[in-house]
């Protein structure tokens, strides 16, 4: 398998948002675009186009991005889970997948992305 191309952003910071897009621009990556809430990223996973995602594990208002993943999983998309909290913030059937630590850096982001591929 390839490395993804098409990727999800689901991010409740623009700030943060942005700063994975021009990441992803760097990486060669195409935006398969981008949502800061669980109803907008279930809308994008649904009409597909998308090879793998990073998943803000909380969003405002306090949603968690478990529904997004269990959608991703459900289409056999591949998909990074990020966080500023400790390994207990990740949902238990998602513990195994792969973390982006938050504060990001572009190496991290590549080889999250990488080790999807």
């Amino acid at each position: 398998m390839t490395a993804p191309t098409n990727i999800l952003i689901v991010e409740d910071e623009p700030l943060i948002a942005m700063m994975l897009e021009d990441f992803l621009d760097v990486l060669g990556k195409t935006m398969a675009g981008t949502a800061d809430n669980v109803a907008d990223a279930l809308k994008l996973v649904e009409a597909g186009g998308i090879d793998a995602a990073i998943l803000d594990v909380n969003l405002r208002g306090g949603e968690k991005s478990w529904p997004i993943a269990d959608a991703l999983a459900a289409k056999g998309v591949l998909f990074v889970l990020a966080t500023g909290g400790s390994a207990e913030s990740v949902a238990e059937a998602y513990r195994g997948r792969p973390t982006l630590s938050k504060p990001f850096t572009m190496d991290a982001v590549s080889r999250a992305l990488d080790s999807l591929g």
